[in-house]
C-alpha cells in the first residue's frame, strides 16, 4: 500500500495519521487471513501483526468471530529484552529487510531501534483473561497457557524448536551408484568408482568449508577456526559410503552466547527418515521397465507426481509426512549440518525452505556431485550451489528420470539450470 521504506516516524501511534494507515493495512491483511481460513481443507493460518495493545488484539478476535472463523486462536508473543539477543536481531533484520535496502548500516539500525521504541511506548504483554497464548522470552523461556487439541500443541512444539541464530544446511545426493549407473531406481547398491571419487572430494570439502569458520578479531585480521558440524546420512548403503572419508575430529568450542560444548565433528548420524522414496514393486527397475511392464502406473505417476504412489511403496506426500520430524530438528540446531541424502528427500528439504508449493517440490532439480547451500533467514533463504565433480568426468550419470511437465506457469532457473 505504502511501500517498503517507511520512516520510525511512521510508527509513532501519537500520530492519528499514520496511525489510520497502519489500521488500514492491517485490516486488509485480516480480511485476507479470513478469505484463506474460509476456504475448504486450510487448517491453520498465520496473522503477523504487532497487536502491541490489549484493544488491538481484542478486535482481531472479535473480527475473526464475526467472520465465521470457528479455529481456535492462539497470541504468540515475542519478548525480547537481553542486549546480545536484540542486537543480533536488529543487525540481521536490517540486512535481509526490503525497508533497510540500500540503507546504510548504522543508519538502518538506528531507524529500526527508533521504530522499536515507537511500540515499546504502547505496549502491554498478553494476560490470561485474553485466552490462549505462547509467549517466548530471548528464545530461552517459553510460556503456554490454555493450548489444547492435537494441531495446537504441534504449533506449540515447533515454535519451541525455533532460534534466531543464523544456520546453513548443506545438502548433496549420494555419489554415484551401481544402480545409478544402470539406470535402476531405489534398491541398496553401493558406489561406483566415480561414486568413491565423489566421496573423496565432498570430505575435503566439509574439512574446508564446513568443519571451520572465518573469525575476525579487533585488528581486522582474518583467521580460520574449527566449529561444531554435524554429519546425516539416510540408513542405506550410498549415503554411507559417501560419507566414509569424512573425519570426525574432536573439539572444544564456546558458542557466542556463552555455552561450551564438547564436540566430535561430522559425528555419523544415519536417520531412516532420510532413506529415499521406497518405489514398491517398481523397486530395482528402470524407468523404461516400469514403462513396459506397469503401463498404467507409469501413465499415474506421470499424471500426477505429488500424490502417485507405487504400488506397495510411497507417494512424494508419504515421503513429506515421514520427513515433518526431520524439519523440527532441522529448526532447533545451531551448528551446520551436511546431509548425504537422496533425490526424493532433498527435493522436499529444498522446496521446504525456498518456499516452494507441494506441487513444484518434485520438479526440482537436485543433480549428483552438487553441494546445495542453503542460508535461511528472516526473509527468505540463500542458495548457492557448488559442483565438486564435472559431468564430462563421468562415463555415465545415470539420470534417465523421465520428463514430466511441472504444473507451474513460471519456469525456475534453478530447476531447469544445466548441470556443470
Amino acid at each position: 500500500m505504502l511501500g517498503a521504506k517507511l520512516p520510525a516516524s511512521f510508527y509513532d501511534h501519537s500520530n492519528k495519521e499514520y496511525l489510520a494507515k497502519r489500521k488500514e493495512a492491517c485490516d486488509k491483511a485480516l480480511s485476507d487471513l479470513i478469505e484463506y481460513m474460509n476456504q475448504d481443507g486450510f487448517r491453520l493460518g498465520v496473522y503477523d501483526a504487532t497487536n502491541s495493545t490489549p484493544q488491538a488484539r481484542k478486535l482481531v478476535l472479535q473480527k475473526l468471530d464475526e467472520a465465521g472463523v470457528g479455529a481456535k486462536k492462539i497470541f504468540m508473543e515475542v519478548i525480547c529484552d537481553d542486549d546480545n539477543v536484540m542486537d543480533n536481531n536488529v543487525k540481521g533484520v536490517q540486512h535481509s529487510t526490503p525497508d533497510y535496502e540500500g540503507v546504510d548500516p548504522d543508519e538502518a539500525v538506528l531507524d529500526f531501534q527508533q521504530r522499536r521504541k515507537m511500540y515499546m511506548d504502547v505496549y502491554k504483554e498478553v494476560e490470561d483473561s485474553e485466552g490462549s497464548y505462547v509467549k517466548i522470552r530471548n528464545y530461552h523461556k517459553f510460556v503456554m497457557h490454555n493450548i489444547r487439541g492435537y494441531l495446537s500443541l504441534k504449533v506449540v512444539h515447533f515454535t519451541m524448536s525455533l532460534h534466531t541464530m543464523p544456520r546453513t544446511f548443506y545438502l548433496t545426493r549420494h555419489g554415484q551408484s551401481e544402480y545409478n549407473l544402470s539406470g535402476k531406481i531405489g534398491g541398496d547398491s553401493g558406489l561406483s568408482p566415480n561414486g568413491l571419487e565423489y566421496a573423496k572430494r565432498l570430505a575435503k570439502y566439509a574439512e574446508e568449508n564446513i568443519g571451520i569458520k572465518e573469525e575476525i578479531d579487533e585488528n581486522g585480521t582474518k583467521t580460520k577456526v574449527s566449529q561444531p558440524a554435524r554429519l546425516w546420512t539416510s540408513t542405506l548403503i550410498r549415503t554411507k559410503e559417501t560419507a566414509q572419508f569424512i573425519k570426525h575430529n574432536e573439539l572444544e568450542y564456546e558458542y557466542d552466547n556463552g555455552d561450551k560444548v564438547s564436540w566430535v565433528n561430522f559425528r555419523p548420524n544415519a536417520r531412516r527418515n532420510l532413506d529415499e522414496l521406497y518405489a514398491g514393486l517398481c523397486d530395482g527397475m528402470t524407468y523404461k521397465e516400469i514403462e513396459e511392464v506397469y503401463p498404467t502406473e507409469f501413465a499415474a505417476r506421470q499424471n500426477d507426481k505429488l500424490k502417485y504412489r507405487y504400488q506397495r511403496g510411497e507417494s512424494y506426500m508419504d515421503v513429506t509426512l515421514r520427513i515433518e520430524p526431520l524439519a523440527h530438528d532441522l529448526e532447533r540446531t545451531r551448528e551446520p549440518i551436511l546431509i548425504v541424502g537422496h533425490q526424493g528427500i532433498h527435493r522436499i528439504l529444498y522446496a521446504y525452505f525456498m518456499g516452494l508449493s507441494r506441487e513444484e517440490a518434485p520438479f526440482v532439480r537436485i543433480p549428483l556431485n552438487h553441494v546445495i547451500v542453503l542460508k535461511p533467514h528472516a526473509y527468505g533463504c540463500e542458495e548457492e550451489r557448488i559442483c565438486l565433480m564435472p559431468k564430462h568426468e563421468m562415463v555415465n550419470d545415470g539420470q534417465d528420470e523421465p520428463v514430466t511437465s511441472m504444473p507451474v506457469k513460471s519456469v525456475d532457473p534453478v530447476m531447469d539450470a544445466p548441470s556443470c
